[in-house]
């Protein structure tokens, strides 16, 4: 099979828990505090996998500089479309509770969730296809801690578009299409890339890690903090070792 397939494949395995966590969030009535320490726990593994598997891999590839470089792009990028999509409606995209606003609160926030859940899922994927291109296989470890921090976006993401009033068809046809795209955009990081420096693959690697801990800082530890204040810095750091002892098994 030709590495670039296989790379869109474990892109599409890692998305589909954002498939799997908006069937549990639309059909399970979870309580407001659950849904924030998975959310927690999603954010701790995300944390780890970012700082262990992309920033580490990064600066072996291509040392300091091209990592700095590219991670502050990312999370400048990120931030940048965060702001434009927040401004049409999805600010609150991965919040579970009366946040997010319908249709008739905001005309157009349908589109701008779909394109914020999206811009959220992009940086992990090119990732997870840039790390194929070591000649090593994929990263499990980032695939694993991808996969885990997943599910709870689209569990979170799923139960908050349901209160708004969105319609199981537009909930399961964003995280549906989400997870496909996910797919494909690992399948075009390695492809894209393959020919690339090892100071051109840090600076993208790195790129996606910055995008991803700016995507966390905005979407994801409001909703962790929002139910259960108290542990949310204890189910963190659970989450953190659970992907730190995952790397170090590796």
């Amino acid at each position: 099979m030709p590495p670039s397939i296989v790379a869109g494949l474990w892109g599409a395995l890692a998305g589909s828990s954002l498939l799997l966590g908006a069937l549990i969030g639309y059909f399970a009535d979870l309580p407001q505090r659950w849904v924030s320490a998975i959310m927690a726990i999603g954010a701790g593994v995300l944390i780890s996998t970012l700082s262990f598997e992309l920033m580490q891999d990064a600066v072996e590839r291509g040392g300091l500089q091209w990592t700095a470089a590219g991670f502050m792009t990312g999370a400048l990028v990120y931030s940048v479309a965060n702001l434009l999509v927040s401004s049409y409606g999805a600010k609150h995209r991965k919040r579970s509770g009366e946040q997010q606003p319908s249709e008739n609160d905001a005309a157009g926030s349908g589109v701008a969730l779909a394109v914020g859940a999206l811009l959220d899922g992009i940086p992990e994927s090119i990732a997870i296809g840039v790390s194929l291109l070591a000649g090593e296989g994929v990263s499990a470890v980032a695939v694993i801690g991808v996969f885990l921090s997943n599910l709870p976006e689209g569990l979170s993401s799923a139960s908050g578009m349901k209160r708004a009033g969105r319609s199981w068809r537009y909930i399961f046809g964003v995280w549906g299409g989400i997870a496909f795209l996910c797919g494909l955009a690992s399948l075009l990081g390695y492809t894209a890339f393959a020919r690339a420096s090892g100071g051109v693959i840090a600076a993208i690697t790195a790129t996606a890690a910055g995008a991803i801990l700016a995507m966390l800082a905005d979407t994801m530890m409001p909703e962790a903090s929002e139910g259960s204040q108290e542990l949310t810095g204890m189910l963190t750091v659970f989450g953190f070792l659970l992907a730190f002892l995952l790397h170090s098994l590796a």
